[in-house]
């Protein structure tokens, strides 16, 4: 039954689906020259239509002396300007393509940076965000109308919870709304039967805990749990694992490039090559969208600071796609010290120093209300010494230029949904 309502819904939604999706299953089994020339026949296509037809390129790309005929490579990609998050929410109506589209959808982001951004995304673009998670659902042998588990968000209210039970319940999908015992005891009942557990992965970890701390059974039909829409921390990978007997697996995105990288089942985050062309530029990651022609992105900084693997690593699952070695975080408000300042992401290498060097895997939040002092959050009970690990650990980074205070057994707060690493409450 959600078989066939899934299908329906699917060809009166996206009906050019099927046949991306087809695409994809072969073109997954191509060579890096292959993928390389549909890219650079998608990105000449992306920056015609970017030129011809919105006001935003147009001046932009005289402006440098650059027209479409003169990307002749996927070199040539270089030579056009940077896309700033500034520029794209300050530009939104000069960069929507003039031309016309048989079929378009609003989309929105959530604005969790403080600035939402709502846009037309054609019915091309969506099927094919769609169809590239179905390709990534299937490297699991799952079918998207199979029993899931959503962990998106529980705090609605009681209409806005009856309105959304009625549209999982159509989709095969139902979601825990509140930690309350009845209701997560129902939601982990209704795991028994499911094949996908997806959604943010900070809240997916605070469900494990509370399956492993009261020793509740593993559900036994999963094929593929997945995190979604913010970093997976290593501290999280083993709870999942012992409360769900399968490794957490990463699906790597954005509403404006649509999806970037998806995990295989070898522990690869391969690109999706055929989507978007990703490069790495003083460890930020910018995109091309090669589908979304109502609303074109060229060379977006997204807003993350990525590593990308060696073009010559080799995945044991014999795709050929290029690999995202590492999403190594949000780039955020700026950190402050007493004189300097810092990139945040300078956090990420401090628990990943701890965890390789002492074996101190540790859930973390940094918040910093003022300048020249931060807050360490930590879930876990610290000894002694694993404080003083911490300590001389952060002032390897910070030297003398920041007071720090570390609280351990401390919740960690999550805002709109998503847990971000570092909070900073300094305009």
């Amino acid at each position: 039954m959600f078989k066939q309502i899934f299908l329906l819904g699917q060809k009166l939604r996206n009906p050019s689906l099927e046949k991306t999706y087809d695409f994809l299953k072969e073109s997954e089994k191509w060579s890096i020259s292959q993928l390389e020339i549909y890219q650079l026949k998608r990105l000449q296509k992306i920056v015609s239509i970017a030129y011809n037809s919105t006001e935003f390129y147009k001046e932009s790309f005289d402006q440098i002396g650059v027209k479409p005929n003169d990307i002749k490579s996927l070199d040539d990609l270089k030579k056009l300007p940077i896309l700033t998050k500034n520029d794209l929410l300050s530009n939104v109506d000069s960069l929507h393509s003039s031309n016309k589209f048989q079929k378009i959808f609003i989309a929105s982001t959530s604005g969790t940076t403080g600035n939402s951004l709502s846009f037309k995304r054609n019915e091309e673009a969506d099927s094919f965000n769609r169809a590239s998670i179905f390709r990534g659902y299937s490297w699991y042998d799952l079918k998207p109308w199979e029993s899931n588990g959503y962990f998106w968000g529980f705090s609605f209210s009681k209409s806005k919870q009856i309105k959304t039970k009625i549209l999982d319940s159509l989709q095969n999908r139902f979601r825990l709304f509140s930690y309350e015992e009845n209701e997560f005891k129902s939601f982990v009942n209704k795991l028994k039967n499911a094949s996908l557990i997806h959604g943010y992965s900070s809240t997916i970890y605070q469900v494990a805990k509370l399956i492993n701390e009261n020793n509740l059974p593993k559900p036994k039909k999963l094929k593929l749990v997945k995190g979604t829409s913010e970093k997976i921390k290593d501290r999280y990978r083993e709870e999942i694992q012992k409360a769900f007997g399968l490794k957490i697996s990463s699906e790597y995105g954005a509403t404006e490039s649509g999806i970037i990288a998806f995990e295989c089942p070898e522990g690869n985050m391969h690109l999706n090559m055929e989507g978007v062309i990703v490069e790495e530029i003083d460890q930020e990651i910018l995109i091309t969208n090669l589908q979304l022609e109502s609303f074109p992105i060229i060379r977006y900084k997204l807003g993350d600071y990525i590593r990308l693997a060696s073009k010559e690593k080799i995945c044991k699952c014999g795709m050929k796609h290029h690999i995202l070695e590492e999403i190594t975080g949000r780039i955020g408000e700026e950190v402050y010290g007493i004189s300097n300042i810092y990139p945040s992401f300078y956090f990420y290498y401090i628990f990943k120093n701890l965890d390789k060097e002492h074996q101190l895997l540790l859930n973390y939040q940094v918040i910093q209300n003022k300048k020249g002092e931060l807050e360490f959050k930590i879930e876990q009970t610290l000894t002694n010494n694993e404080t003083e690990l911490l300590e001389t650990e952060i002032k390897k980074y910070f030297k003398t230029d920041m007071n720090i205070r570390i609280n351990d057994k401390t919740n960690i707060q999550s805002k709109k949904g998503k847990l971000k690493s570092f909070i900073s409450n300094i305009n």
